[in-house]
């Protein structure tokens, strides 16, 4: 008999590949399912995007092997966003990685910096994915709390409090996801401090900076952040790529050169057609991102009032791709709560266990559903 891996035994299939097949055995069954629970954009990347592809796709060079760097026109275009969008001065051939997606890049990041044994700040709720690849090699997660009394952000007080002699990655993501809390430039100037002071590599996931947010912020705002901080950022949410898979980690060349070292061992450069459309993405002006508000802002008014009709209490402060409310008093599970309501009304909401014991009591809903369907949803009540 053929045994799997001892690291396979500390995880678990991703929550939304198992639960997607119940949702599509309902549909099979004739059931119109409503999906709130993937945030996974319906929009259309711009026209330039797909122009700039369908070129690329006739160019007799494009068809091989890319570097494992991606375009130098790429990383360039990678550059110009950061310096326009939020001031941040990178150098484009030494401070810049483009990955396929920047859920690889967590995994390439991890390799690259964690031994086993090595521990790993964790945020409670945050991106399951953090717990999963900690676990896989071999590394102990360590969470940290994040509560609504304090608006989402971390104790430090309790941070201080805990063990830290074996920390060496602290993973964190501002605009939070699931909950859209905002973080601030004071809240980076504090974690930078807390990182530099304990020896840790801060990683921030930060994919959600344009969607329903009038101050985008970068970790990397922070002076003498590059000196023990990288950021992750992707093109899936900002410009209706997602299953394009173009993300990129961002900080000083020694710790880049470290992440390029796994994934040069692990994957191969982009489609160079790809590559391509990221490059007209990154150029997109501010219309952009006013026109895919204008249409997140509908989206999220009607989910609010989707929500409290079933009696929730929405997280109003929050930004983002999602909406976050809290249940009804008296409601003792998440899950259960969901459960109900796709069997009853066929709607898929995300129960907000999923990312950790202190999403207990709350449930997200994605803003990747058309107005009129959100409007249907309500209507099931």
């Amino acid at each position: 008999m053929i045994t799997t891996a001892k690291r396979l035994d500390t995880v678990e299939e991703y929550y939304f590949s198992s639960k997607l097949r119940e949702v599509r055995q309902l549909q099979s069954e004739g059931k119109s399912i409503i999906n709130m629970g993937i945030g996974s954009p319906d929009l259309s990347p711009s026209k330039a995007v797909i122009e700039a592809v369908a070129a690329a796709i006739l160019d007799e060079n494009g068809h091989g092997y890319q570097s494992y760097q991606g375009l130098p026109e790429l990383r360039k275009g990678m550059a110009d966003f950061y310096q326009d969008q939020f001031g941040v001065a990178l150098n484009p051939n030494n401070e810049i990685l483009p990955l396929m997606g920047s859920k690889e890049g967590i995994m390439h990041i991890s390799l690259a910096f964690l031994n086993e044994g090595d521990h790993v700040l964790i945020p409670n709720p945050g991106y399951p994915t953090y717990t999963s690849v900690t676990n896989l090699v071999g590394a102990v997660p360590v969470y940290y709390d994040l509560k609504e009394v304090n608006a989402w952000e971390p104790d430090f007080e309790a941070l201080e409090k805990l063990d830290l002699s074996k920390v060496k990655i602290m993973w964190l993501g501002y605009p939070h996801m699931p909950t859209g809390a905002r973080g601030s430039l004071a809240l980076f100037e504090k974690l930078v401090a807390f990182a530099k002071k304990h020896n840790i590599l801060l990683v921030n996931d930060n994919p959600y900076s344009f969607v329903l947010n009038d101050n985008p912020m970068s970790l990397l705002q922070v002076e003498g952040a590059k000196e023990v901080a990288l950021e992750l950022n992707s093109l899936s949410k900002t410009f209706n790529m997602a299953g394009w898979r173009v993300g990129m980690v961002l900080g000083n060349p020694e710790i880049i050169d470290a992440v390029l070292k796994v994934k040069s061992n692990m994957d191969s450069g982009m489609f160079y057609g790809i590559q391509k459309g990221a490059i007209a993405a990154l150029n997109c002006d501010k219309s952009w991102f006013e026109e895919q508000n204008k249409i997140y802002r509908r989206r999220r008014e009607l989910t609010e009032k989707l929500a409290e009709k079933l009696g929730c209490k929405v997280y109003k402060e929050g930004v983002g791709l999602f909406v976050w409310a809290k249940l009804p008093e008296g409601i003792a599970s998440a899950e259960k709560f969901i459960d109900e309501i796709l069997y009853e009304k066929h709607i898929f909401i995300t129960p907000g266990t999923i990312f950790g014991s202190n999403g207990e009591g709350y449930i997200r809903f994605s803003l990747c559903v058309k107005e009129e369907k959100v409007q249907e949803a309500i209507d099931r009540f």
